[in-house]
């Protein structure tokens, strides 16, 4: 298949890196609306946010680019990407579409993991607090992020739902708690409402993936099950959403909170409706891409009003 990209350019190493998906990175600025006021242009903590910022940033371009390196070895990656996917979706596969090799892609992703863990560690240097609980959240994060598809290979032994929601739960709590020192129940209920967000694009993408996930043995919760018991998943997971959204006034959210949030939750019936009643998968993904994304937006906004 012919490719616009050029074997080895830095456009091969852009779309290696997925810099377009934004969504674990958006968590900065719920943590950033959730400080008390006096914190929110304090030196000290806009620069822990920065640089945690950026050490995210490298820790998770290292963590997709040994996911694609996984996946083109098993064969997965060529399976749901190749040979009738449209060029424009088999370039976001630089190894598929022969635009990197395996040893470049192995070298980027070593050298972004690296330096992520430096970058990680400049940030614990200067933040204002490090209670233990988030150091050691700092450290699990980063380890198991690299062995998301890597290593120890999570995702390929039944945690990979869990992990894309935790991922997302690690990266609100540890900087909060390193600019904070401390957590409350609003805190966390909107740390676990932000971590559901990429999961509930992510199990769509499994959805579409099921044939290429079965046939190298990695189980997602659509391999496993039949449609049925997919779909009953995924609702149930969109449920616990809802849930938490209705829970926040009573950890000490505004009444109103589930009203503000309303969007949210039409959108998700939405999501729901094209993904498994119309059919559209891919349509339904891009949807919870742009639910997570509306969310974001309407929590900042929330906190920026109460907090």
């Amino acid at each position: 298949m012919t490719t616009t990209i050029a074997p080895g350019s830095t456009r091969a190493y852009v779309k290696l890196a997925k810099l377009d998906i934004v969504d674990y990175y958006l968590g900065v600025l719920v943590v950033w609306a959730l400080l008390a006021p006096a914190l929110r242009l304090d030196g000290g903590v806009l620069a822990t946010m920065a640089v945690f910022l950026v050490g995210e940033v490298f820790v998770i371009v290292a963590m997709v680019a040994l996911d694609d390196l996984t996946g083109y070895r098993d064969g997965s990656d060529v399976a749901n990407y190749a040979p009738d996917a449209p060029a424009r979706k088999l370039n976001r596969k630089p190894l598929v579409a022969g635009t990197l090799t395996e040893p470049q892609v192995l070298r980027f992703a070593l050298l972004t993991a690296l330096v992520g863990a430096v970058v990680w560690l400049g940030a614990l240097a200067i933040a204002p607090h490090r209670p233990l609980w988030t150091v050691v959240l700092v450290a699990v994060t980063y380890f198991f992020a690299l062995q998301y598809s890597w290593g120890v290979k999570l995702s390929y032994h039944g945690f990979q739902e869990f992990f894309l929601a935790a991922l997302g739960w690690a990266l609100v709590l540890a900087p909060y708690g390193l600019v904070a020192g401390e957590l409350d129940g609003v805190v966390v209920v909107q740390a676990l409402i932000f971590g559901l967000g990429p999961l509930l694009f992510g199990v769509y993408s499994n959805t579409n993936d099921v044939a290429g996930d079965r046939q190298v043995g990695r189980p997602t919760v659509a391999a496993l099950t039949s449609p049925r018991g997919n779909m009953l998943f995924v609702r149930a997971v969109s449920a616990c959403e809802l849930l938490l959204i209705l829970a926040l006034p009573l950890v000490g959210g505004p009444w109103w909170f589930p009203l503000a949030l309303l969007p949210t939750i039409l959108l998700r019936f939405r999501q729901l409706h094209v993904g498994f009643g119309a059919g559209d998968i891919l349509w339904a993904r891009r949807i919870g891409i742009d639910i997570h994304r509306v969310t974001v937006v309407t929590l900042v906004v929330v906190n920026l009003v109460v907090r």
